[in-house]
């Protein structure tokens, strides 16, 4: 007990009260931890929901992280706290779409330290990203580095261990400089917007109907669909909205050429679960963007003894699936109960309760995220 004393002693400079407490010394040495790197604790700021019902919607933090590309160069990272842009009428990003973003999470561990979950895999597909629209690539450690930043500026916001949120991270890149011909800009802006979020469905973790989009394309092949480019979203608007006239919450896309073929669901990837042969199926395309849940899941998968696929996948061979998930990272998840494509349904358990592989994936991805498993694949990123 004395040591810790003498701890004290040296950090405060003072003796402590006869009414203070000491705690146990595990927990006492990790809040010592977050004390020396200067970090606030997570799960601090005072919001207008409880940490538990966060959902996923936009909410205000403390600031967001800005960038500038100009003159061939980039400038020095600023955390600025207005949450509005000030724009060219000529940007590129107005007149011809030359934007891309990126969407990943961070999490509060039990010890109060806080992990950004793959950020490397980000960087490395904002940069396919930015190559494909002709914007200048934002480096990979200046990448790291300004999220940590934005992170640690907003430390407050992260939702504490134990509410099942996250913080949200959301690099946007884009065409600043005006230009009225059809070319690059000769400016970019690189921002990180960062907010406190919950489940994405609110009844959290559960079945629901996917409609197959027969009226429209997601995307061409050769295009930008394996991509994340802001254009690929917007043209999901419409289909999204109609089909959830119907009551569909999430779409699913066949190729373009012959509409025979899955591709992916409205913003997640597609996987199928065949349980009689142990398969993970996954489509493979070049009009589909390469998910990091999806290959975080696969990963998973392969250690559990299961064998992945990634191939082309008929429409047909849904009949063959146990189970079928949408994933990608504001979900991690989502389990499809059924799939409709005008007569036909597809359906998958009692489309009622979570399947049991989707629930084990879904479990140690998260146990992973929130430090409660062994991270023997290196993918958290400490912040704080």
């Amino acid at each position: 007990m004395m040591k810790w004393v003498l701890l004290l002693l040296a950090l405060f400079g003072t003796t402590p009260s006869t009414s203070f407490t000491l705690v146990k010394p595990v927990r006492f040495s990790r809040c010592l931890r977050a004390a020396a790197t200067d970090c606030p604790l997570p799960g601090t700021a005072k919001l207008d929901v409880d940490w538990k019902d966060l959902g996923f919607e936009f909410r205000p933090t403390k600031s967001h992280l800005k960038l500038e590309y100009k003159d061939g160069a980039w400038g020095k990272p600023e955390l600025v706290s207005e949450p509005y842009i000030k724009l060219h009428i000529g940007a590129t990003a107005l007149h011809y779409g030359q934007a891309c973003f990126e969407g990943l999470k961070a999490f509060a561990h039990e010890d109060n330290s806080v992990h950004m979950f793959r950020p490397d895999e980000n960087a490395k597909r904002l940069k396919s990203s930015c190559e494909r629209t002709m914007m200048p690539v934002v480096p990979p450690e200046l990448f790291l580095e300004a999220a940590r930043e934005v992170v640690k500026d907003n430390m407050a916001y992260v939702p504490p261990y134990g509410s099942n949120g996250a913080m949200y991270l959301r690099p946007l890149m884009f065409g600043s400089g005006p230009r009225i011909g059809l070319q690059p800009a000769d400016e970019y802006t690189f921002l990180i917007m960062v907010l406190p979020v919950g489940d994405y469905y609110k009844d959290g973790l559960a079945p629901i109907p996917a409609l197959v989009i027969e009226d429209y394309d997601r995307a061409a092949p050769r295009g930008v669909g394996n991509v994340k480019v802001a254009g690929n979203y917007v043209a999901d608007l419409l289909p999204n909205m109609e089909g959830k006239k119907k009551g569909f919450p999430i779409g699913l896309y066949l190729d373009s050429s012959t509409q025979s073929t899955i591709e992916e669901f409205s913003t997640s990837n597609f996987i199928g679960i065949n349980k009689k042969e142990k398969k993970y199926v996954t489509p493979k395309s070049s009009s589909v963007l390469p998910s990091i849940t999806n290959k975080s899941l696969m990963d998973l998968a392969k250690d559990g003894g299961w064998k992945v696929e990634q191939r082309e996948i008929p429409i047909k061979e849904l009949e063959t699936f146990e189970e079928v998930i949408a994933c990608g990272t504001a979900v991690v998840v989502t389990p499809i109960g059924k799939v409709v494509k005008g007569d036909d349904i597809y359906n998958f358990g009692d489309g009622k309760t979570v399947g049991e592989t989707t629930m084990e994936l879904y479990t140690r991805m998260r146990k992973i995220q929130n430090g409660e498993e062994e991270d023997k694949f290196g993918w958290n990123v400490q912040v704080c």
